[in-house]
């Protein structure tokens, strides 16, 4: 079993690892392939990529597929299944003009503006979240090969194994962690399946981007730490991740909000942001797995800010952070809880950001506050807006708020989540960093 995709794609990239040094393009099959292919990418050192592909099937029977098509108007056509089929000019043309209009809605909605990275002459390796039929990556791998990809690697986590040994044909290498002789579906082989959304595969591709221009101007500079770690508080173990740079100036705690994690596409992006600024973080989860099952406990923000407090607490005594200022990130309900923390004399807070949050939720806590305060919320978020002018009037503390143009609550419009990464950026170093260290970028 594995936790998630992204553990999945840790432990994928520890089998791939030979591949590490090669001119290799990382491609994910959107949806659920890319948060396996951002984990491989990034241990590879690799671009990341989506491969967006649409089968082409036969009108009135369409899981029977008569070929493919990519970007670019590469197009593979199975002429056997065409002539079986008795095809015409017209009705290929009909389900091709379809299918190419979706293939364009997808790639504008997960790339942007962004080009894609050309696979001539390279390594195309094509990762998903598990194989059962087999008829997405097969057209994935000729789809690569149609755009010059000089080797094909198709990589799976796990996968049935006579559709593995049948891909065989289509790729020059297949690479399969786990191939039970009994395999419905693969969604089985998690513990989380939850649905990977177009947001998600966006926000990665960004951060990837991202990620690839601070490893070639840090490679000398690895962090301090960057580990897993487990974090008991008030008898509870919670899951996180500690990164620490080298040469820090301070360390924000991300305080995820209901439904969310340690594995938020949207903190992991922010949180990218901070670490090339200096800045350490703490991802991690306020509530175990059980309890995220539980709407009553999921808003329990005096819970959560308990648990917060105890775990700034751990935090102030680790190596590397003993000197340094800590800031709280709170997202929707996080916000609450980072806030209602920051109240508590305990914790020693020195900044607070708020990312859509729902800081109304803190409630009396809100007149205690004495970290300075930055809310960020959408321009397009009108109830949650109000709620937050509303909390900006009750905290007695240095308050800003700043208001990004265009975007609703999840920040999923394209530059609005890079915007509000660069006002956290921005208020953590003039509030953490020492001061003969706050130039900001």
């Amino acid at each position: 079993m594995f936790e998630d995709r992204s553990d999945a794609g840790r432990r994928l990239a520890a089998r791939l690892q030979p591949l590490r040094g090669e001119d290799v393009v990382v491609l994910g099959l959107p949806r659920g392939g890319v948060p396996v292919a951002f984990e491989v990418a990034h241990a590879l050192k690799a671009p990341l990529d989506v491969i967006v592909v649409r089968k082409l099937g036969v009108p009135h029977q369409s899981e029977l597929a008569f070929g493919a098509i990519g970007e670019d108007d590469v197009r593979v056509i199975n002429d056997s299944v065409v002539r079986r089929a008795g095809l015409t000019d017209a009705e290929m043309a009909t389900v091709q003009r379809r299918q190419r209009e979706e293939l364009t809605r997808r790639v504008e909605r997960f790339r942007g503006t962004r080009p894609r990275i050309s696979l001539t002459g390279r390594t195309a390796v094509i990762v998903d979240d598990g194989i059962a039929t087999g008829a997405t990556a097969r057209a994935a791998c000729r789809v690569a090969r149609a755009h010059g990809a000089a080797r094909v690697v198709l990589a799976v986590p796990v996968g049935a194994r006579d559709t593995l040994t049948a891909l065989a044909k289509d790729a020059d290498e297949v690479i399969c962690l786990d191939t039970p002789a009994r395999f419905y579906a693969v969604g089985q082989w998690y513990e989380n399946f939850e649905q990977t959304t177009d947001d998600e595969v966006a926000d990665l591709l960004r951060r990837a981007a991202d990620g690839m221009t601070v490893q070639r101007g840090a490679a000398d500079d690895p962090p301090l730490r960057d580990d897993e770690v487990r974090v008991v508080a008030a008898g509870v173990g919670l899951a996180g991740h500690l990164t620490i740079p080298e040469n820090p100036i301070g360390v924000v705690v991300f305080a995820h909000g209901s439904g969310s994690s340690r594995h938020s596409p949207r903190n992991r992006y922010v949180a990218t942001v901070l670490e090339r600024e200096g800045l350490g973080t703490l991802l991690f989860d306020l509530l175990t797995p059980e309890e995220e099952l539980d709407r009553a406990i999921v808003f329990d923000i005096e819970l959560l800010s308990r648990r917060l407090v105890e775990v700034t607490g751990w935090l102030a005594r680790q190596d590397h952070v003993v000197d340094l200022r800590i800031g709280y990130f709170g997202a929707s309900t996080g916000a609450a809880a980072a806030l209602r923390a920051a109240a508590d004399p305990r914790a020693q807070i020195a900044a607070v950001v708020s990312r859509g949050g729902r800081p109304d939720l803190a409630g009396d806590a809100l007149a205690h506050v004495r970290a300075p305060t930055l809310l960020i919320v959408g321009g397009d978020d009108h109830l949650v807006l109000e709620l937050n002018r509303r909390a900006a009037a009750a905290l007695s503390c240095e308050t800003a708020l700043a208001v990004v143009p265009g975007a609703t609550h999840l920040f999923e419009e394209p530059g609005t989540l890079q915007r509000a990464a660069e006002l956290a950026r921005d208020w953590f170093i003039d509030h953490l960093a020492p001061v003969g260290k706050r130039e900001r970028p």
